[in-house]
C-alpha cells in the first residue's frame, strides 16, 4: 500500500510539475503588474484554450497531491 501510494505520488508530483512550467505567465514586467489586476477585475482577459486546460489540471493535480500527501503520512 505505501508503495502504491508513493508510486502515485512521484507521478503526480512529475505531472503537477510539468503543467506548472507549460503555463504563461500572467504579467510581464511592471506594468503588467500595474493593469494585471485591472484586467482581471473587468473581465478583459479571459482564460481561453490550452491556458484554461493547463489551469483545470492544475488544481486537480494539486487536490490529488494533497490528498495522496496526507494519505501517505496516515499509512506510514
Amino acid at each position: 500500500m505505501q508503495l502504491t501510494l508513493m508510486v502515485l505520488l512521484v507521478i503526480v508530483s512529475i505531472a503537477l510539475i510539468t503543467v506548472v512550467v507549460l503555463q504563461s505567465g500572467k504579467s510581464a514586467g511592471l506594468s503588467g503588474a500595474i493593469s494585471g489586476g485591472a484586467e482581471q477585475l473587468l473581465g478583459k482577459q479571459k482564460a481561453r484554450g490550452v491556458d484554461l486546460v493547463l489551469h483545470r489540471a492544475t488544481i486537480v493535480l494539486a487536490v490529488l497531491f494533497f490528498i495522496l500527501a496526507v494519505a501517505l503520512g496516515y499509512f506510514l
